[in-house]
């Protein structure tokens, strides 16, 4: 269970603690460009749209490979989808890196592109962002992180926000108003911590406290007593966890109730999805919990188009590439010329995913319908469908 901490320490700090460097230089990329929300290309609509699809090939990782050959797929099959609309393609490799990015956003744009969707990594996305943007060309990146958003840049991954806006909404909802967080003291514990503080105070939620650890085995069991001393003192009745299943969740799930801290008086709540892998779903602590995950349904159905069309199951994050295309193409059948400004992009009814709806604001945050899950019985149970359109429930 504690071997994960050795090689987590290290893929953390390679992952994470660039984008935090870089926070400063992406949090207005508009002022970096010259470029607003509202900006964007004029496009022929009686002609196939240029777009340019901007995939991590060329770094030499097989992941990083493999994952540039499952976003493809998904962008080519969300064109078979499109009613009316033609897409003319062109795949650019970033290998992963930001100065790559940046140089194949250019060339790209050179090549006729007037909207680009990708590259991945939040550096990369940044730096093919303020490339552009004096081209008056939006990006929809893959990334998740809302510290590059904004001005020309759009992320599609789901955020902490979209996340704990969801969950500590329907939290409080149940009963489940007082809350104590608990989270890593790297970037994505302290993002995840932020989003459950402000979604608690825009709905009526309370964070009566909050623990954080050092990513160490040591350091997570030493903060369990404090967790368990916050939850006393105020009377929480909710824990949320920003931990992953590669990370702390299973030591955290295991160590909370032999403390003391009852899952069944105090909710568990994971901000990530705790049925992936799949055999997350066999711990013992968090049987009763609850987490945040995509609609099943329209997941599904985009896996099985997939597989039958590949072959194989897709990346997690292919239906990204999807989005992004099916996006461009809702906005381009409506045969406007100012289809892909950021006006049009930013359009309230949103769009049809390959995993639910999404909306991208006007931030270059995104929202999407998400659905409560629980675990039971070792299996994944919605307790909160997904929402089908925008305006209800949660959101």
């Amino acid at each position: 269970m504690f071997a994960f901490f050795k090689s987590l320490r290290k893929s953390v700090r390679r992952a994470l603690l660039p984008v935090a460097a870089l926070a400063l230089a992406a949090c207005d990329p508009a002022a970096i460009g010259g470029i607003t929300a509202g900006s964007g290309p004029r496009i022929d609509t009686s002609q196939p749209v240029p777009v340019a699809l901007l995939v991590p090939r060329g770094s030499g990782q097989g992941s990083d490979e493999l994952l540039a050959t499952n976003l493809e797929n998904a962008a080519r099959l969300a064109m078979r989808d499109l009613a009316g609309v033609e897409i003319d393609l062109r795949v650019y490799g970033t290998a992963g890196n930001a100065q790559t990015a940046a140089a194949q956003a250019t060339q790209a744009v050179n090549d006729g592109a007037q909207i680009i969707v990708g590259p991945l990594y939040a550096e990369a996305a940044n730096a093919a962002g303020v490339a552009v943007a004096p081209r008056n060309v939006n990006v929809l990146a893959f990334s998740n992180n809302t510290t590059i958003a904004g001005g020309n840049v759009f992320v599609l991954g789901s955020t902490f926000d979209n996340t704990a806006d969801r969950l500590v909404s329907y939290a409080a909802r149940q009963g489940k108003n007082r809350i104590v967080v608990v989270h890593a003291q790297d970037v994505a514990g302290q993002l995840g911590r932020n989003a459950i503080q402000q979604a608690a105070s825009r709905s009526g939620a309370t964070v009566t406290g909050t623990v954080d650890y050092p990513l160490s085995q040591q350091g997570l069991i030493a903060a369990v007593p404090r967790v368990k001393s916050a939850v006393d003192n105020a009377g929480a009745n909710a824990v949320f966890m920003t931990a992953a299943p590669a990370g702390g969740l299973p030591l955290l799930s295991q160590l909370l109730p032999e403390t003391g801290v009852d899952p069944s008086v105090t909710q568990y709540i994971g901000m990530t999805r705790w049925d992936i892998p799949r055999q997350t779903l066999d711990l013992p602590g968090i049987q009763g919990g609850w987490f945040a995950l995509p609609d099943p349904n329209r997941a599904n159905a985009f896996r099985a188009q997939y597989e039958a069309a590949y072959g194989s199951a897709p990346h997690p994050l292919a239906g990204l590439a999807f989005d992004g295309i099916a996006a461009i193409g809702a906005l381009a059948a409506q045969g406007n010329a100012r289809a892909l400004t950021g006006a049009a992009l930013t359009q309230g009814s949103g769009f049809q995913g390959a995993s639910g709806i999404f909306r991208l604001r006007p931030d270059g945050s995104n929202q999407r319908g998400l659905a409560i899950a629980t675990v039971r019985d070792n299996q994944v149970v919605v307790i909160d469908p997904a929402p089908r359109a925008f305006g209800g429930a949660g959101l």
